[in-house]
């Protein structure tokens, strides 16, 4: 009952609307389309999900109702009468998928009719094929095949035929009264007295062997299609729409429910916490711990010590001061660019993670911005700093301006790597969620000379290779050259680390210089070293060869989808999302600023800061909404988490704000803002569902994606690209 209403909750809105789960079930996506046969497989994952709810009811409370026993096809009669939830659920989603396609995603009747005609075609396919295996089922000899392999099952999991009595005898006790019964889909049948009070025993438990058999039968089916679709997981045309991915695992879940509450009866709950105990303390000994690994890493090699004295002699004044004379270097080719004439101001382009909503938003602006200015902001940017999807759709950007230095047939402004980009990424990431850790180990990849698993986080980047060309999977080293000679502006990723909260800096470059700020105090021994040069830390272990996907993916660990990354190191360093510590990317080039700070006041004309956030800066006060005990309970909590952004936004002026009392010269910031909110009422449609706002995912609807560019037209997005047309004049 808990999964119905769940999945009740998932397509009206009610649940995961932020994230935007709800579409997933609306709006579903195979092989990057949405047409009638995603919607097809949808309707077989709903028969199969329905068919394997009331399998579980009719083993669990199937006896409490003996006079189904005297009928033909007694379980086809059971399930008949138990579909009032299944055929709610379906008269319920196909109205909520056509408000949702003809309101949010424009689509034409035709369309949404083949969409439903779909739908309710795989739900009739999927049920016409159980309906054909249990028609065979009835058959004598089958009959005893299944009392044969039932017999088996029983022995080697200690079921025997007395235990199944004893639920009979308890079940008769406990009789529900029917009086009624739809003895077809069309024809309701008043129960016949000796129907009322049949109890044979002999037959009953023969409907028992048969439909428990055809509970395991069904069971090892779906594992069967889960362990074929994750062998083959890598192949788009095995990877499920995310929310069917959702129905197995649900499927899955209820039928394994049912066996529970069969095999251990009262004991059922007890022996799920025991079982949920044991489990949580193999996986705490990691006994069944998957690590994921940064691929372009040695792992062979000895781990590293990550300890407060390695990270002292990392950041000693000569590394500092060694790492800041090399980009010191790279800022006097970025000078070069100008040649004598006037000098330019320099630009830092902040960008701010959130999902696939983040990344179309980051690239739409940029390509935008830099065709409004001729080419002039990336030409005098010197820094790229953010988090997550952000960064994603900038290194993107990033990489179509290099290439088009060499390949003119690359037009860097085409609407076409808009589309590319905006791809589904979370249908492959969804079903890794289900199937993919079963295979952690038998599938190997390669890359830069050395092995590793296809995990969950190699799904994640070849997902991301597909969507950019191929053009991103290179490795750090590959980026060294043309950020050294200034042809594209450094990138510097800044992951969390989970194990003390610093973060760790990933560059092409040494960044050791970022940590500068303890040099103010060589006599102080307490000073907290706020972030870890990467490329220093694991320089054995063959840190430039780190896959640049690798390193997008490390920023952008979205909580629960994509897996924290595990480093060689002891005690092992796991990642987190870069958002965590923040998610604008603003400090880490306030930092940098902090550094060259003489050189920058020395060269150029002065600072831009070019803020592209997919959230708007200036939002609205909510009022406080009355409290319950459940949220008054979660406040001092949900207030952090709801909050986030506005801590992180408050520090950064701050720094900025500081930053005037020790930079000589002026600091200008433009803000491309994502300004659309969610509670504007006039932004939902009649179900409730946001219309206006992308959810935060890695997978957008049609109206998402269209919603996002349009937002550039927006009057302050228009003013902010004057203004820094002028700055770049």
């Amino acid at each position: 009952m808990l999964s119905w209403i769940f999945l009740f909750s998932l397509v009206t809105g009610n649940f995961g609307r932020y994230l935007g789960i709800p579409y997933l079930f609306l709006d579903p996506e195979y092989l990057n389309q949405t047409n009638f046969f995603t919607f097809f497989i949808m309707g077989m994952m709903i028969s199969g999900y329905s068919t394997g709810f009331n399998i579980t009811c009719y083993i669990s409370d199937g006896h409490r109702f003996s006079f189904v026993g005297a009928l033909p096809n007694p379980f086809r009669k059971f399930c008949l009468n138990n579909s009032v939830l299944p055929i709610t659920f379906l008269v319920t989603y196909i109205f909520k998928i056509v408000h949702f396609q003809l309101n949010n995603q424009y689509a034409s009747a035709w369309n949404v009719i083949l969409y439903i005609l779909g739908l309710i075609g795989g739900y009739v396919f999927m049920w016409g094929l159980f309906n054909l295996y249990f028609h065979f089922t009835q058959k004598d000899v089958f009959k005893y095949v299944v009392c044969r392999v039932d017999d088996k099952i029983k022995n080697n999991i200690g079921i025997t035929r007395a235990t199944a009595m004893n639920k009979l005898d308890i079940a008769m006790k406990q009789q529900v009264r029917v009086d009624n019964y739809f003895y077809s889909l069309f024809k309701i049948k008043k129960i016949d007295p000796s129907e009322k009070d049949f109890y044979d025993k002999r037959t009953i438990l023969q409907v028992f062997d048969q439909n428990q058999f055809n509970l395991v039968v069904i069971e090892l089916l779906i594992f069967a299609l889960v362990i074929i679709l994750g062998i083959f997981k890598d192949y788009p045309a095995f990877q499920f729409p995310a929310a069917a991915s959702l129905l197995i695992f649900l499927t899955i879940l209820v039928m394994i429910s049912g066996a529970f509450s069969f095999w251990f009866g009262n004991w059922s709950l007890t022996v799920t916490v025991l079982l949920f105990v044991s489990i949580n303390y193999m996986v705490g000994e990691k006994w069944f711990t998957n690590s994921y690994f940064a691929f372009g890493l040695d792992y062979n090699t000895p781990p590293v010590e990550y300890s407060i004295p390695k990270l002292n002699s990392l950041n000693d004044s000569v590394n500092i001061v060694q790492s800041k004379a090399q980009t010191i270097s790279i800022l006097e080719n970025w000078k070069k660019k100008f040649g004598k004439t006037r000098a330019p101001k320099i630009v830092f382009i902040c960008v701010s993670g959130g999902g696939k909503r983040a990344s179309i938003w980051t690239f739409a602006a940029l390509q935008r911005a830099d065709s409004l200015t001729h080419g002039n902001l990336m030409k005098q940017s010197i820094l790229i700093t953010g988090a997550s999807g952000g960064l994603i759709g900038a290194s993107y950007f990033r990489e179509l301006i290099l290439r088009s230095q060499k390949d003119k047939n690359i037009r860097p402004y085409s609407a076409k790597y808009i589309t590319n980009i905006s791809n589904d990424n979370l249908n492959p990431l969804f079903f890794s969620l289900l199937a993919n850790d079963l295979f952690v180990g038998l599938n190997k990849f390669e890359f830069a000379g050395k092995t590793y698993p296809r995990d969950r986080g190699y799904t994640f980047e070849q997902q991301l290779n597909i969507d950019t060309d191929g053009f991103m999977d290179k490795t750090l080293l590959d980026y060294k050259e043309p950020e050294t000679s200034a042809t594209i502006p450094m990138i510097i990723f800044s992951p969390t680390i989970v194990n003390d909260g610093r973060k760790l800096y990933i560059s092409s470059q040494n960044v050791s210089y970022l940590n500068s700020e303890i040099l103010n105090f060589p006599l102080y021994q307490n000073s907290k070293l706020s972030g870890v040069d990467f490329q220093k830390l694991f320089v054995n272990h063959d840190s430039e060869q780190l896959r640049f996907l690798s390193a997008l993916r490390m920023s952008a660990t979205f909580p629960y989808i994509t897996p924290s990354t595990t480093l060689p190191s002891t005690p092992p360093i796991q990642i987190v999302d870069a958002g965590l510590s923040d998610n604008f990317g603003i400090s880490d080039a306030v930092r940098f600023v902090y550094v060259m700070r003489d050189w920058i006041a020395n060269n150029t004309a002065g600072i831009i800061i070019v803020s592209i956030r997919d959230s708007p800066k200036l939002n609205h006060i909510s009022e406080a909404e009355s409290s319950s005990i459940v949220s008054s309970i979660m406040q001092p909590i949900s207030s952090v988490y709801n909050n986030l952004e506005n801590f992180q936004d408050i520090s950064n002026d701050n720094q900025i704000g500081f930053a005037k009392t020790w930079f000589d010269g002026p600091i200008d910031r433009i803000d491309i803002q994502y300004l659309l909110t969610d509670d504007e009422p006039s932004n939902r449609d009649s179900l409730g569902l946001n219309t206006s706002r992308a959810s935060l995912s890695w997978r957008l609807t049609r109206g998402e994606k269209e919603g996002l560019i349009e937002t550039l037209d927006s009057p302050p997005n228009q003013q902010s690209f004057e203004r820094l047309k002028r700055l770049l004049k």
